[in-house]
């Protein structure tokens, strides 16, 4: 072997090393199993749903074997490109596998950082919510970040989707509903709202919650459909991000309090947005714009 060939082994296992060391520092998914251990109710709601029970379901499908072929992988649970919005992946020895299909840190952030400090005995709520988001989490009452991990594969805009894998996924059947509204998904099967004082009672929202919630996943979705849009120029995928953007420039253009969102749309002005109007009644604005029935 020449010393060339020797140098660049040498060098490309020294950054595999330093990747891998790098993603085992960081936050990593620990499984719905650890979340049910407090979380009763709401577990048992996420085994009646789509999510549950795709996990067993999803792969065997004519069209995502053809999908997954597409996209040059042999196997949807050993897919890098399909775990990323339809597995949930915990580390076991050195590597990570599918467990569940979407679940509880889907939308709430892996968990390794903040599952032990959430619910920690003896420290204060407020301590333990601020030291809890500072380790990842992210909070139901954050629903700018829910609405945007939900809008990520809901819009096909995963960070670690490449536009060409978008675009033979779509030419080989996958679905893509650019419709996806967050209050009509989140609402119905999927919905666990067990707050005190009565955890047993699945609370219903309020309109003036629906409103809050409807316009802030429009703002998600508008943030969403503009970072899509520069993936590819696959025309199902374009028009599709377009119809997002429209639709969510006509609700919020309806929101005074929108203003400077719309003025430049992005993760830290939706945020904004989100906190502005996080006691607010947006029902008389966008009342009529609220999904009638749920999935």
């Amino acid at each position: 072997m020449s010393k060339l060939i020797k140098f660049a082994f040498l060098a490309c296992t020294l950054i595999i090393f330093q990747g891998s060391t790098s993603a085992i520092a960081g936050p990593q998914y620990v499984g719905p199993e650890k979340c049910q251990n407090c979380h009763k109710a709401p577990y048992e709601v996420w085994k009646g749903t789509a999510h549950f029970k795709s996990y067993k379901k999803v792969h065997k499908h004519k069209t995502a074997k053809k999908i997954v072929k597409a996209v040059g992988e042999k196997r949807m649970k050993k897919s890098a490109i399909c775990a990323n919005c339809h597995y949930t992946m915990v580390k076991k020895k050195k590597k990570a596998k599918p467990v569940a299909g979407p679940s509880c840190e889907s939308c709430h952030g892996p968990a390794s950082k903040w599952i032990s400090v959430h619910n920690e005995k003896g420290v204060d709520k407020a301590t333990r919510i601020s030291n809890a988001v500072a380790a990842g989490m992210v909070r139901p009452d954050n629903l700018y970040d829910v609405a945007s991990n939900c809008m990520s594969c809901h819009g096909l805009e995963n960070a670690n989707l490449s536009g060409a894998h978008a675009a033979a996924m779509l030419d080989n059947g996958h679905p893509f509903n650019p419709n996806y509204e967050i209050v009509e998904y989140s609402q119905g099967s999927v919905r666990h709202r067990f707050y005190p004082p009565n955890v047993t009672e699945n609370k219903v929202m309020t309109k003036a919650e629906m409103s809050r919630m409807f316009v802030i996943g429009q703002a998600a979705a508008l943030v969403s459909a503009n970072n899509a849009i520069k993936k590819t120029d696959h025309a199902k995928y374009v028009a599709g991000q377009k119809k997002r953007i429209a639709r969510a420039k006509q609700v919020l253009s309806k929101v005074p309090d929108a203003a400077a969102f719309l003025a430049g749309p992005s993760k830290e002005t939706g945020r904004a947005f989100a906190s502005a109007i996080k006691s607010k009644d947006l029902s008389g604005a966008v009342g009529g714009d609220l999904p009638t029935s749920f999935k």
